[in-house]
């Protein structure tokens, strides 16, 4: 029997049992085991400010090492672009909506200095910069506490990613979805990470699910991030698509307070997204990004 790592919010667990309903039609056994980890552990401080990579991945990456659980299901965007020795990313399922969602309200109805929530550096950044009035505040805990906040009049909006939504069931709470050009995702967001060791029957197995356009564009984004040195708590997005053979890809590095955005786009052949989104990193570099990032780093 395979043993599933997973955190325990409502959404890494639909997350998880996906995957094992996907293994029970390949005529496999498996059982789900939570693991707590340090992101679900720190719950009162921006994520931002926390400073540690991995910081929902380090304790089910453990779990894997030492043999405690043969697959792990995460969020890719959660996953750092360096995985320990010993451990790879053996499937990409087909993506969901990468895209971010406004709550509340529409981002053009939002009133001068609307209080709105969020958990991410990133759309704060992108926020404040299409919006320097707005009263951008910490959001944190899983969907269901962020919407009842919202619910309870704690913030006119709230921002939060399609792919959770549509997946709990509660896409009719989004009051607009946001195209990339106004706030470039996450990387990876809306995509899952079935990571394994590097050999085994777990790493067969997640193969399976494997879906090619998913994969080459999630490695794009994940090759402009790890290019430019950032975490998944940097204000960096990304955001690749693919068509026909063709990676289409745009990339954004803003100033947490929204005084500078710096973007870029590329395309070329999808076989080709590592050496694309390299590319693109060092043309945001040259275009001032590493300023912001120079700057982002020596706050902390």
């Amino acid at each position: 029997m395979l043993v599933i790592a997973s955190r325990g919010s409502q959404l890494a667990i639909w997350q998880a049992r996906w995957v094992e309903r996907q293994l029970t039609g390949m005529g496999l056994e498996s059982r789900i085991e939570i693991i707590k980890t340090t992101g679900d552990k720190i719950t009162d401080v921006p994520l931002a400010k926390v400073g540690t990579k991995g910081l929902f991945t380090k304790e089910i990456e453990e779990a894997l090492l030492e043999g405690r659980a043969d697959l792990a299901v995460h969020s890719l965007k959660d996953l750092p672009t360096e995985l320990p020795s010993g451990l790879v990313l053996a499937g990409v399922p087909e993506r969901e909506d990468p895209r971010d969602a406004i709550l509340g309200r529409r981002f053009d109805e939002l009133s001068a200095a609307a209080k709105v929530g969020t958990s991410s550096l990133r759309r704060e950044a992108q926020l404040r910069f299409r919006r320097p009035d707005l009263a951008v505040e910490p959001l944190r805990g899983n969907l269901d506490t962020r919407l009842r906040k919202l619910e309870e009049g704690r913030y006119e909006a709230i921002v939060l990613a399609v792919a959770g939504l549509k997946r709990l069931g509660w896409a009719d709470r989004i009051a607009e979805v946001l195209p990339p050009d106004v706030m470039c995702p996450a990387i990876g967001q809306g995509a899952l990470a079935l990571e394994t060791r590097e050999a085994g029957p777990a790493r067969d197995a997640c193969a399976q699910f494997d879906h090619p356009e998913t994969r080459a564009a999630v490695t794009a984004e994940r090759a402009v991030l790890a290019a430019l040195g950032g975490g998944c708590q940097v204000p960096i997005g990304a955001n690749a698509t693919v068509q026909n053979g063709c990676l289409r890809l745009r990339a954004v590095v803003a100033a947490p307070d929204g005084s500078q955005l710096v973007s870029a786009e590329a395309k070329g052949p999808a076989a080709d997204g590592a050496a694309i989104g390299h590319d693109l990193a060092r043309e945001l570099l040259g275009r001032g990004a590493h300023t912001i990032l120079d700057q982002f780093l020596a706050q902390r």
